[in-house]
């Protein structure tokens, strides 16, 4: 048995499983609603679907899609890891079940896919939006393996190198891994 992975057994109850669950989704619902009211704006979207090619409309398939996945990774880590994505309140275990079995980061590579649907969706993305997108996925990045990765190392030692060794960064494996 793995300690301190998740989706290992770790005494009776999951009382304490559903406050982290509720916090974790609070969490994760305030960084949909600061993504969805700030950023459009900002990047130059305007929600005007009178011009938009039917074509585009595919692209609301994956974006739901993406941000699906994100959404149930954030309940990943309120239900099973018991916290939240907020750093402030980080999980107390390994996540390591539903996509993060496939992927080490499908919380972002969900938002990447999601955003980039609506834009397709849109049709709105100026050379800045697309610079300033760039951007932050190379933050993100940046993110994942200066600060995520060393922390997660740190808090889980053995039990995160094994996982970094058997799961990619940002290439989804073709089956589930099994710890």
């Amino acid at each position: 048995m793995m300690s301190g992975v998740a989706g290992v057994a770790e005494g009776p109850g999951h009382g304490d499983r559903w406050p982290a669950a509720l916090a974790s989704l609070a969490v994760g619902a305030a960084f949909f609603a600061l993504w969805f009211w700030l950023l459009p704006p900002w990047l130059g979207f305007h929600v005007d679907t009178s011009g938009t090619a039917w074509w585009r409309w595919i692209a609301a398939v994956p974006s739901v899609l993406g941000f699906a996945v994100a959404l149930r990774c954030i309940w990943d880590f309120g239900w099973t890891g018991r916290g939240t994505p907020a750093p402030m309140v980080p999980p107390k275990r390994l996540v390591v079940v539903g996509f993060y079995r496939y992927v080490r980061n499908p919380m972002y590579e969900g938002f990447f896919v999601g955003w980039a649907g609506l834009w397709v969706v849109f049709g709105r993305a100026s050379v800045t939006a697309i610079t300033v997108a760039v951007a932050g996925v190379l933050a993100t990045a940046l993110f994942v393996l200066l600060y995520e990765e060393p922390t997660l190392r740190s808090k889980f030692g053995a039990d995160y190198d094994e996982y970094c060794r058997s799961v990619r960064r940002w290439m989804p494996r073709l089956r589930a891994w099994q710890q």
